[in-house]
């Protein structure tokens, strides 16, 4: 899928979770496991650390913001489903090659949050 169109689309939600991401490069990771006197494997293993584009773009992390979106909404549509995994896409595709995440972060809730506010109807007065 080309991101060139959705990430115009999707701008807003991109940037809030841009916002929300905490990522770290290897060698800064590498340095808090030599600080906690941990191998760079164990340290691995128990952050679930992956690199921060692979995160995003993973069916784990889309189908956490959903279950998030899905105990705040009644119903999520397909094309909704379409909207987060195009934000997830585009977000993924913004990050830097060597920027690691934790696949143990609250950018689920964050980002269903926002979609929710975003998503809710207007003038139901």
């Amino acid at each position: 899928m080309a991101l060139d169109h959705l990430v115009p689309d999707h701008a807003a939600p991109v940037a809030h979770i841009m916002d929300a991401l905490s990522t770290r490069t290897l060698n800064h990771f590498a340095e808090e496991a030599r600080q906690n006197g941990e191998s760079l494997k164990d340290a691995f293993e128990r952050y679930e650390i992956d690199y921060a584009w692979h995160v995003l773009g993973s069916d784990r992390l889309r189908e956490a913001t959903l279950a998030c979106l899905v105990s705040r909404q009644p119903a999520v549509t397909a094309a909704q489903k379409d909207s987060l995994a195009g934000i997830l896409q585009a977000a993924a595709a913004a990050q830097a090659s060597d920027l690691l995440m934790s696949f143990d972060n609250d950018v689920p809730e964050k980002l269903a949050d926002f979609l929710s506010a975003a998503w809710a109807p207007r003038g139901t007065h």
